[in-house]
């Protein structure tokens, strides 16, 4: 096998560990990404834990997945006032879009995740 691209880009296919140092170079430097700001001891967070894993899984190459433990990085979650676990939040461009706050279905995610990768 010869040749290929010089530069290729990995498709993320699950989501990321994201944290207060790596947050904002993770959301500007793709097109949509969203965040599951969590914590360990939230039950509804850890339902939440495996939707995520399919969606990241589906929507790998459209979108990317990162996971923020809001215990473990109090600077962005205090920077997006997240009072509420699970959180869901939208990036496109660098920029928030969206928010879902708590366990919802894995469809109602995909409306919503659906209506801005049209936008």
């Amino acid at each position: 096998m010869a040749g290929g691209s010089e530069k290729t880009e990995k498709i993320l296919n699950h989501p990321i560990t994201v944290t207060d140092e790596n947050f904002n170079s993770f959301i500007s430097s793709h097109p949509l990404a969203i965040i599951d700001f969590w914590a360990e001891w939230c039950m509804p967070c850890r339902m939440m834990a495996p939707i995520i894993e399919k969606l990241a899984l589906e929507y790998a190459g459209k979108a990317v997945f990162g996971k923020l433990n809001v215990d473990e990085n109090p600077m962005t979650a205090a920077t997006y006032r997240i009072v509420s676990i699970p959180t869901l939040i939208l990036f496109k461009n660098g920029v928030e879009v969206e928010r879902i706050i708590g366990l919802l279905p894995k469809n109602h995610i995909q409306t919503i995740i659906e209506k801005h990768l049209k936008t």
